[in-house]
């Protein structure tokens, strides 16, 4: 069991630190070479920008372990080529129109599960997804800047922020698998990313309740056996549905 315990200790950090890579690299070469990001949810990078921020600004106050300090940065930058290939390949989409983006043709809205408040994350120009990216982080900067300094707020905001990028970290399944079950189908979504997702929450579960008492908040193994869960049940629907030509067992084309 020491032994165990020695070896996760030893390689989990590293596979923590480069799961960005490993997890998003095949799917951003697969849009690209493909051009098209049909079944591919477009909130996976909202989800994670969103949490990679809030756990960076985490950290001062947190201090938790260094290892997943470095993930939360490398997602960031990985998470953004990501979303910028998936929206220049967005399917039903067309080049140019007001803001400097592509503008989405009638019925991109159905296709991507109805309509939202503001169209928020279905926006007609790219540009505004940076510009909400850009708002976020002068936001969190502007907090930081205003309660992190007083005693009296700091340890309530450093909770908040852990709280609210973990949670939010912890859905990052949640919009595949409404794409997948409204399709029936895994299509667009690449094995790869299930594979290290299911990959990385064992070693992560490993590393989260065999580090040193500290080093890894509850929050994060909370947040971090929910979202397994979730993955599991990816997993369960990409034996269901495969590429949605035949059912079980076709996934393996995806």
């Amino acid at each position: 069991m020491a032994l165990l315990s020695r070896l996760i200790s030893a390689i989990a950090p590293i596979f923590l630190v480069l799961s960005p890579l490993t997890s998003y690299t095949d799917q951003i070469l697969a849009i690209h070479r493909t051009r098209t990001s049909a079944g591919f949810a477009l909130d996976i990078p909202l989800i994670m920008l969103t949490a990679s921020l809030l756990k960076i600004f985490y950290w001062p106050g947190a201090r938790y372990s260094p290892a997943l300090l470095a993930q939360a940065g490398l997602m960031l930058a990985v998470q953004g080529v990501l979303l910028k290939v998936a929206l220049n390949n967005r399917p039903g989409w067309r080049r140019g129109g007001g803001g400097g983006g592509d503008l989405p043709l009638r019925g991109g809205e159905e296709r991507e599960g109805g309509r939202r408040p503001w169209g928020f994350w279905r926006w007609k120009g790219q540009r505004l997804y940076w510009q909400f990216l850009l708002l976020l982080t002068l936001l969190l900067l502007t907090l930081h800047a205003l309660l992190r300094p007083s005693p009296t707020t700091a340890t309530g905001y450093t909770a908040l922020l852990g709280a609210l990028g973990l949670t939010i970290e912890a859905t990052l399944p949640l919009p595949q698998m409404a794409a997948n079950h409204r399709s029936r189908s895994c299509r667009g979504f690449r094995s790869s990313v299930l594979a290290n997702w299911l990959v990385g929450d064992a070693l992560k579960m490993g590393f989260f309740f065999l580090s040193e008492e500290g080093d890894v908040p509850w929050a994060f193994k909370a947040c971090g056996c929910f979202q397994a869960a979730c993955d599991v049940g990816l997993g369960v629907q990409y034996w269901m549905y495969g590429d949605g030509e035949g059912g079980r067992g076709r996934g393996r084309g995806v």
